[in-house]
């Protein structure tokens, strides 16, 4: 393995990524594995796949990039001096990891304290890993690499929209979803964060969120970013912090979809 100082930050991110996959495959559709409810008022799954994945990614920037700040969903904030923070997700979609569904996947962002310029967007058990960084944009998986690239589509009548769940967020945030969804061709529910990774891989134009956190979002923004898409608030806005969240395939695209949301 090459020293630290020959390690790039691409290197870090895909070894905490397959840290995250030994991690986490062994336990994915175990019959007994118990899972923790970290919401009292609902239903917030955790599991010790989750916390197992998230160690292992942190063992890895402690040993590389020991002066970087890390934020997992897991295990919180850890301050570095260097002024650069990894976001971590070890399992973004626990809900459908419980469920057997193979959509789950691992997030890893890095931002120089604003916006995320690298991220992975990784699915172990699909065994596909989307990648962006400045320079970067490029899957692998059973077909072999490939650049990624979004799609050209122009017009909400044409597109493909994508959200998690169907009641997506607050009253006015599902009325303000179902205005664009009104428009589009077709709309799709579930996937968590491979909906963004098939945007970034030209397959779908459209995902509208609300309620999420940062590390739901900074991974696919700098993939999708690299790809030639667009990522912002629901005002046109910085969205890595996470909240209500507009990708688009590219800006003629997001300029439609935001001037319906723009109404809520």
């Amino acid at each position: 393995m090459p020293s630290d100082n020959e390690l790039t930050d691409l290197d870090v991110a895909h070894l905490m990524a397959d840290a995250a996959r030994t991690a986490i495959l062994p336990l994915f559709r175990k019959s007994d594995l118990t899972t923790d409810n970290k919401d009292s008022q609902g239903f917030d799954p955790v599991t010790i796949a989750d916390r197992d994945a998230e160690q292992a990614m942190r063992a890895i920037l402690g040993e590389h990039r020991p002066e970087d700040g890390i934020w997992g969903e897991e295990f919180g904030l850890q301050s570095g001096p260097s002024g650069r923070l990894w976001v971590l997700d070890p399992i973004d979609g626990t809900r459908g990891f419980i469920s057997g569904t193979p959509t789950w996947g691992v997030l890893i962002a890095l931002s120089d304290g604003g916006a995320p310029f690298l991220g992975v967007i990784d699915q172990p058990y699909i065994g596909e890993r989307f990648t962006g960084a400045p320079g970067v944009s490029i899957m692998t998986g059973p077909h072999g690499p490939r650049a990624l690239e979004t799609r050209k589509t122009a017009r909400l009548a044409e597109s493909i929209l994508f959200t998690t769940f169907p009641e997506v967020g607050t009253p006015q945030d599902r009325a303000a979803f179902e205005a664009v969804a009104g428009q589009v061709q077709l709309t799709r529910f579930g996937m968590d964060c491979y909906a963004y990774a098939l945007l970034a891989a030209g397959q779908v134009d459209l995902v509208i969120e609300a309620g999420l956190n940062a590390y739901d979002i900074q991974a696919p923004i700098a993939v999708i970013e690299a790809a030639g898409g667009v990522v912002t608030d629901w005002m046109g806005g910085p969205a890595h912090q996470g909240g209500r969240v507009l990708a688009a395939a590219n800006p003629a695209l997001h300029a439609a979809a935001l001037e319906v949301l723009a109404g809520y």
